[in-house]
């Protein structure tokens, strides 16, 4: 069973920016698509953004286009979501994972407010 961890989240002012990480011991560089994830209180989970193997192609839900920049290390088995200019939208919950999730970790808890 694949188990992903994430961590980077934290409490941060209106834009300003987070970095999270995502390791997943050994899955994250035998898996072709990763995603990373989020969920805010009483909401539906929905993707951020996803990228290919090599790390050369990416897409981003309009909401973080031109903010997020979403990169891989498969070497150190990592997964990367650099947050720019974060909008002060209360808590969410981000999760990495592959395209198509059979579980999922804890996430790690993102805050933005002023």
């Amino acid at each position: 069973q694949v188990q992903f961890v994430e961590s980077g989240g934290g409490l941060v002012q209106p834009g300003e920016s987070l970095r999270l990480s995502c390791t997943g011991s050994g899955s994250i560089r035998s898996t072709y698509s990763m995603v990373w994830y989020r969920q805010a209180p009483g909401k539906q989970r929905e993707k951020v953004a996803s990228i290919n193997y090599v790390g050369d192609v990416a897409y981003y839900e309009p909401f973080v286009r031109g903010r997020f920049t979403i990169s891989r290390d498969n070497a150190k088995d990592t997964l990367y979501l650099q947050m720019n200019s974060l909008i002060p939208d209360g808590t969410t919950v981000y999760y990495c994972n592959e395209d198509s999730p059979v579980s999922w970790g804890q996430g790690t808890q993102v805050t933005v407010s002023s």
